[in-house]
């Protein structure tokens, strides 16, 4: 939990940096959606491990016959 909070603390940096600088505001936000994929991909990645990885590889819970899968 201590990385993703220190991830979201730099995309917060970033933003808050594009707004002091507006001559690379630009160059400021695309590295602060770089730091909030990161994030994204950490709580991805916690609850992966959380959940011991179950989900990867199951199938969909549809109502589907054999002959209609893909």
């Amino acid at each position: 939990m201590n990385k993703l909070i220190e991830i979201r603390n730099k995309e917060m940096m970033c933003r808050e940096r594009a707004l002091v600088d507006p001559e690379r505001s630009e160059f400021w936000l695309a590295k602060a959606e770089e730091w909030g994929q990161r994030a994204l991909d950490e709580i991805a990645l916690q609850f992966r491990e959380s959940n011991g990885g179950s989900f990867l590889g199951a199938e969909p819970q549809l109502a589907i016959s054999e002959g209609q899968r893909l």
